[in-house]
């Protein structure tokens, strides 16, 4: 139990703000030292456990909605590892155990990001690494291999462990431990270390020689909390179209160089600017004083009952144009699943309002001389959504975002590890705008080369390399997981058959 705890606040440490990455294998480690030798039930305790005492803390920025929002989602999210953890027991009575432990966590991570309502993708193992000597495999097989990789040197570390170094596992492992000096003892340590310095065989595209002057602007918000947007009629409007204006007034006083195109954030305006003369006129007064193409993050409504959360490209001359709405929505954020029976047993889903509706297509918009690759917020989670905008040649990719709500807590810096990641991944620049922070660049090796602070009106001109060139993981998709998470599975039936196997023959006999 002790080893299991440890586990855990170990692997919270790796996630930013804190972003220790060198704890979440030496978390792993201790977790699975914890199971190793144990049986299932007493497994996906232990399972549960350390996940609790992870995602407690990881997931603290869910408190802003309510400490019973945080202990639902904490105690649903940990099934997911206690499930993984029973499943691992019966492996690691094979050989190569360490590899068929870090394609069931594949395994465990697919699954969380699949189900329930859509799955919760956050605080995968892979968005502890943003900037990491692991970072570079997502280039390979994308978060997935990070995670996987993650995982395998933690294993190898507890093989280390439980084989050699701990008196209460060695009378368990004797039979099994291989003989030898201290060089096979080591082993699986230096293999551990190894892991890590296979990225460096990884391929990775160069420079294409094109750039592109993005304008990013940040207008913060004046509430906090679940009413981030405050009182004021369309305060979030104002505050974006009077710092865009600003920006254009930087740019012409020479201070900025001239941006081809304007990134604005998510809900940069509080009113549907289609239906909305107001809002259209103030838009548009901004996005002239810039004079270049905008995109603008606005909630829009669909008929009378219903809105879109899209990035809506609104050009200087012929105004509003094409747009991307937002594919993956948030629960109970954005849309209210079950909403006859929530509403009634929860005042506080109300404040979703109208129902959101997914988008369906890829977020590729063509602004001034380049196609950008819009992503919203939340869906930079999701690998399949951001590897599909990806895909079409988009480039950079821009992810607006609304984290008000969220302010000062740890969920800016772990999005902001998201986007460090999928830089990596797909070979391109991402240029983030938030309507409190954190506004970044981020270069397409994953540094981040500039951001805002939280909570103050900021905006910049950032020169971004523009690269159509794709990755392995870009090409090869989902089939690394698929193929980690397969192979994870596929150990726990033949460890199963293997000891039903072994219990017939001592049957026998």
């Amino acid at each position: 139990m002790v080893a299991a705890v440890a586990g855990g606040v170990l692997l919270y440490l790796a996630f930013p703000p804190i972003g220790w990455w060198v704890t979440a294998p030496l978390g792993i480690a201790l977790v699975v030292a914890s199971l190793y030798g144990t049986r299932p039930r007493r497994a996906a305790w232990l399972g549960y456990l350390a996940a609790a005492v992870f995602l407690v803390p990881a997931l603290s920025w869910v408190r802003t909605i309510g400490d019973d929002v945080w202990t639902m989602l904490v105690a649903v999210e940990s099934l997911f590892y206690a499930a993984m953890a029973a499943l691992a027991a019966p492996v690691f009575r094979l050989r190569l155990w360490p590899l068929w432990f870090a394609g069931l966590w594949v395994a465990m991570e697919w699954a969380r990001g699949l189900v329930p309502i859509g799955g919760f993708p956050w605080a995968r193992l892979a968005f502890s690494q943003g900037e990491s000597a692991y970072t570079g495999f997502a280039a390979l097989g994308g978060a997935p291999l990070v995670s996987f990789a993650v995982v395998l040197s933690g294993a190898l570390l507890a093989h280390a462990l439980v084989t050699y170094a701990l008196p209460a596992y060695t009378s368990r492992s004797a039979a099994r431990a291989p003989r030898g000096g201290v060089a096979r003892k080591l082993a699986p340590v230096a293999l551990a270390v190894a892991v890590p310095a296979l990225t460096l065989a990884v391929p990775r595209p160069g420079d294409e020689g094109r750039t592109v002057n993005i304008g990013i602007v940040q207008g913060n918000v004046p509430g906090r909390g679940m009413y981030a947007l405050g009182d004021e009629p369309a305060v979030v409007l104002k505050n974006h179209s009077a710092e865009t204006e600003r920006l254009a007034a930087a740019v012409q006083a020479g201070r900025l160089p001239r941006p081809d195109i304007v990134v604005l954030p998510e809900n940069s305006t509080d009113i549907d600017p289609y239906r909305d003369a107001f809002a259209r006129a103030t838009i548009d007064a901004s996005v002239k004083a810039v004079g270049v193409p905008t995109l603008v993050g606005a909630v829009v409504a669909i008929g009378d009952t219903e809105r879109a959360t899209r990035s809506l490209v609104w050009d200087p001359v012929t105004g509003p144009g094409a747009y991307y709405d937002k594919q993956n929505l948030v629960p109970f954020g954005e849309y209210t699943p079950f909403k006859n029976l929530v509403l009634a047993l929860w005042e506080r889903a109300s404040l979703v309002g109208r129902q959101s509706v997914p988008g369906t297509k890829p977020g590729d918009l063509k602004m001034g001389p380049v196609t950008v690759g819009a992503v919203n917020c939340y869906e930079v989670a999701y690998d399949g959504t951001v590897r599909g905008t990806v895909r079409t040649g988009a480039s950079p990719i821009v992810v607006q975002t609304n984290n008000a709500s969220y302010a000062l807590s740890n969920l800016p810096p772990q999005q902001l590890a998201m986007s460090q990641i999928r830089a990596v991944e797909h070979n391109r620049a991402v240029v983030t705008a938030a309507t409190t922070g954190i506004s970044a660049y981020v270069t397409p090796d994953g540094k981040v080369s500039w951001r805002t602070r939280e909570l103050v009106a900021d905006m910049n001109v950032v020169t971004v390399p523009v690269r159509t060139r794709e990755t392995i993981a870009t090409r090869v998709g989902a089939l690394p997981e698929w193929a980690l998470a397969l192979m994870g599975v596929a150990a726990v039936g033949v460890a199963v058959w293997r000891g039903r196997r072994q219990g017939d023959r001592t049957g026998k006999g």
